[in-house]
């Protein structure tokens, strides 16, 4: 009988030798989305480090900078406080639009007082007094300077007043709300200065358009003041950006380190700014309650309410955040390898 062949032992089976790992067909392993979100969230912090740290090491012209902005800033900020605080000034302004009902002689003190109830309760209307014929005829002796010749009059000649103010300033409105009360019973006239009215709206609209107007100026400013810092900063790492780009970096990672960077100039206006106008409004406080002393009046400006100074802060923040992007969105395509 023939010896039997022994059968030829593949390299995996051999004596010694390392066991083949089986190729398993399928998709690589892909990480996943912790390991992607943290990933992120570290790129974007030492993205925040590295423009702190360049800034920090730019003191002067960091601050100079944000100095700059802020100023801008607080220019139609503080004029819009100023108005505000103008709108306050003898009262308000819907006082100097009152509506005088002039009742008939006839009309006495419980007419009156029904009278400005019924008024009082109408939903434009912020407020109604009514001023009797004698508290009339006391206060025109008082301001006429005409007491003496007054007594000696056999009777009042003065009606009763009933003294409406409206919530808003309007003149269609006003203009509106006399016709109704025209038609109320026991009245006789009613009388509204129109024209007064009218140069009080246009003066208001005057100043809302000049700060309108002033805003989007010096917000274009602001955009061309950081456009250019952050153009300046470009230029001086644009062989490290090359170099990031030669070996694959994209262009939001390019990107990123000069939006915190706008960002941060904008965090520092903001600050800047609200400061600037809680001592500015301080500051001239002192001469408007001085002023308004002499008159016999105890007006104050008001400080910048929270509110304004946060939503000053956030604007700040957007300003530098687009004001960077659109530097850096320019210059990108300039900074390809070659």
């Amino acid at each position: 009988m023939s010896a039997s062949k022994m059968p030829t032992p593949q390299p995996a089976e051999r004596v010694g030798a390392a066991p083949r790992n089986k190729v398993v067909d399928g998709p690589a392993d892909e990480p996943d989305f912790r390991t992607l979100l943290n990933a992120w969230l570290e790129s974007h912090r030492a993205s925040l480090v590295d423009s702190l740290r360049r800034l920090a090491r730019q003191p002067v012209g960091s601050f100079f900078t944000c100095l700059v902005m802020a100023v801008a800033l607080s220019l139609p900020m503080g004029l819009s406080l100023l108005l505000d605080n103008v709108e306050k000034l003898g009262g308000s302004w819907q006082r100097a639009a009152q509506i005088s009902l002039f009742l008939d002689m006839s009309a006495g003190e419980r007419d009156g007082q029904a009278l400005r109830e019924q008024i009082a309760a109408m939903d434009d209307v912020a407020d109604a007094e009514w001023i009797s014929r004698e508290q009339a005829l006391e206060e025109f002796q008082q301001l006429s300077g005409l007491g003496q010749a007054l007594k000696e009059l056999p009777e009042n000649p003065l009606p009763g007043v009933v003294l409406v103010t409206p919530k808003e300033v309007d003149k269609a409105k006003l203009e509106a709300l006399r016709q109704r009360l025209a038609e109320l019973p026991k009245v006789e006239q009613a009388q509204l200065d129109l024209v007064w009215v009218e140069r009080l709206t246009a003066i208001l609209k005057l100043g809302d358009r000049f700060v309108f107007g002033l805003s989007l100026l010096l917000i274009l400013a602001l955009l061309l003041v950081i456009g250019n810092t952050i153009r300046l900063h470009i230029e001086n790492r644009r062989a490290e950006i090359e170099v990031i780009k030669l070996v694959g970096g994209t262009d939001g990672y390019v990107r990123r380190p000069f939006l915190y960077m706008g960002a941060l100039y904008g965090f520092g206006a903001g600050i800047f700014a609200w400061l600037l106008l809680a001592f500015g409004l301080d500051w001239l406080n002192d001469a408007v309650v001085r002023l308004a002393g002499l008159y016999g009046s105890d007006f104050a400006l008001g400080g910048v309410p929270s509110s304004d100074g946060f939503s000053l802060l956030l604007g700040a923040v957007l300003l530098g955040y687009i004001g960077a992007w659109l530097a850096v969105a320019r210059h990108l395509n300039e900074l390809a390898p070659r």
